[in-house]
């Protein structure tokens, strides 16, 4: 237990103190204490409370918090490195999405990929902006925040109900997206490992970001692989007709 007071200790020394009286930045026990909430929201008491309960609809509060992540992404690519701590609070913000989807009942929605993506991002960005702010990890958070500019743009839209359908075709290609991403993460993190000497004073920052990028980019390609090469998030009729074609197969 010494052992890793003292390890707390010495990261808090490397801490940069243009961050420190941020909202969130003071320790790491509240926004631990915060993902550690969503997490048992999520999974356990969420569930349980509306496992009696008829769905929310949530249009209304959907319209606008998809809206408004659109809006706060817009900023942070505009202001990329000034604005670090302001993508990490939108990480937390983010966790919204999931107790959206327990709320709705839409407990299908809650997978691995989704709750682990949303725990482990705003916990890392945390120390990433605590200790070592701005530099190479820049990069990562404009091109997230480019992603979800198309993301939220079509969960705001999606909300709108049946008039917005009709242009919701693109919602295949918001994976394509997000695993080109996580390629340009890797592939630009990685530059580091190639270069005769870098000062970064944090190398630790660089391999996890790559390790990021890498991990990602394997656990959406899977959510890809059954989603769209297996069909089950396919439209519905191209579902039905498949299963036709398959009756018509068997039959001859």
């Amino acid at each position: 237990m010494e052992a890793v007071v003292n390890l707390y200790q010495e990261l808090m020394k490397c801490a940069d103190p243009r961050i420190q009286n941020y909202p969130l930045m003071g320790s790491p026990l509240l926004i631990t204490s915060i993902l550690l909430t969503y997490v048992y929201f999520v999974l356990s008491l969420g569930p349980r409370i509306m496992a009696n309960r008829k769905p929310f609809q949530l249009r209304g509060f959907m319209i606008v918090y998809n809206f408004s992540l659109v809006t706060l992404s817009l900023y942070i690519v505009y202001e990329m490195v000034r604005v670090a701590w302001l993508f990490m609070l939108s990480k937390v913000i983010e966790l919204m999405d999931t107790v959206i989807f327990i709320l709705r009942k839409k407990d299908g929605q809650v997978t691995f990929l989704h709750v682990f993506h949303h725990s482990v991002l705003p916990w890392s960005w945390w120390w990433g902006i605590k200790i070592a702010p701005g530099g190479m990890g820049s990069f990562h958070a404009m091109i997230n925040s480019s992603v979800h500019v198309v993301m939220y743009l079509y969960y705001g839209l999606s909300a709108l109900g049946p008039v917005a359908q009709p242009y919701l075709w693109w919602k295949k290609h918001m994976t394509a997206i997000q695993l080109i991403q996580f390629v340009l993460v890797s592939l630009h993190i990685s530059q580091y490992y190639f270069m005769p000497s870098c000062n970064y004073q944090y190398p630790i920052i660089i391999h996890l970001i790559w390790m990021y990028g890498t991990i990602f980019f394997i656990l959406f390609s899977n959510f890809w692989y059954h989603s769209y090469t297996k069909g089950k998030r396919l439209p519905r009729a191209v579902q039905q007709n498949g299963a036709a074609a398959s009756m018509k197969v068997k039959a001859n």
